[in-house]
């Protein structure tokens, strides 16, 4: 039995999840979170307490990203610490958390790190991937994290990007519509700035999925839309790429630049057109967006990433097996 933990922030954690765990047939996995299950989890669930209260001194004086001296915060880790104890686990893969991480090698119990792009060189971050047994990258191989030390490289399996859609039905596409993905971990995409924008593309039918309009399934809409709007989210990504469709990728603010580092990325790649600011020039952007062939993002998602992480899970618990 394997353990999974499943940063409750945002959706993409947990949808990363449920793709690998249905891929390891015949291997429980467990959730470990403070958020819900996703839709289809058939593993066992453990709700762990929240430690949003920040507290004093949540840094411990720079060691870590999250670690405050309340009492959600001293619960959430004896939840975790329990649980080991009980159910002693082959190994957890953690999606994403530095502390998490520390915590179950001090346990005793080999880790799988889910990595994440982005500035990840400060002092929690390499104490966490040092400490990790391997690194599972969804992204491409021929991404080449810049500045990561030789060790790093070494021990990190990188699967390719992969989503909860891959492998359906791309459904007919609609001309001239244009669908904006927004997640659950915010954005700068206001009302007023999509009112301006559909007003000044006025052959166009603009569908806004997230945030007030968030629906549990946005494939359908999302794969029939002639041209995609997205940030650059790891799970927004991998699910434009599921459905093959040209997207203009706007960059949102994250901690460590992640999504920023993510957009030069597909820039580089000419994946799609990427905008650090919003644009100023609809009609002509997505007119151009639309000639993209949408097959270019198989580069990113070429279905078979899920696999992949899956076999890393595989190679890593026999690696733990008693000899």
């Amino acid at each position: 039995m394997i353990g999974w933990y499943v940063h409750h922030h945002g959706r993409g954690h947990a949808h990363r999840a449920a793709s690998v765990a249905a891929a390891l047939s015949g291997v429980e996995v467990t959730g470990l979170s403070s958020g819900p299950a996703p839709a289809g989890w058939s593993g066992p669930w453990v709700d762990l307490p929240t430690d949003t209260d920040p507290g004093p001194d949540p840094t411990a004086g720079g060691v870590l990203h999250w670690a405050p001296l309340t009492p959600g915060y001293r619960d959430r880790a004896a939840v975790l610490a329990a649980w080991v104890a009980s159910a002693r686990p082959e190994m957890v893969v953690v999606d994403a958390s530095v502390e998490v991480t520390l915590l179950l090698r001090l346990l005793g119990v080999p880790v799988v790190v889910v990595a994440a792009p982005g500035d990840r060189l400060d002092r929690p971050h390499r104490a966490a991937l040092d400490a990790a047994g391997a690194l599972l990258a969804p992204w491409p191989s021929w991404v080449q994290p810049v500045g990561w030390p030789a060790a790093w490289r070494a021990k990190t399996v990188a699967v390719g990007a992969f989503s909860r859609s891959d492998h359906r039905v791309r459904p007919t596409v609609v001309p001239r519509t244009v669908t904006v993905l927004l997640g659950a971990g915010g954005d700068d995409v206001t009302r007023e700035r999509l009112d301006t924008a559909r007003g000044e593309t006025p052959g166009w039918t603009w569908t806004v999925l997230g945030g007030t309009g968030w629906v549990a399934d946005p494939w359908p809409v999302l794969a029939s839309a002639q041209v995609v709007v997205t940030h650059a989210g790891q799970n927004a990504l991998a699910e434009v790429a599921a459905a093959r469709r040209p997207a203009v990728v706007l960059p949102q603010v994250r901690p460590h630049d992640e999504q920023a580092t993510t957009g030069r990325v597909l820039a580089g790649a000419d994946l799609a057109e990427v905008r650090t600011s919003w644009p100023s020039d609809w009609p002509t952007l997505l007119e151009r967006t639309a000639t993209r062939d949408g097959d270019r993002w198989a580069r990113w998602n070429d279905g078979l990433g899920a696999r992949r992480a899956a076999a890393l899970v595989r190679e890593v618990l026999a690696s733990c097996a008693p000899r």
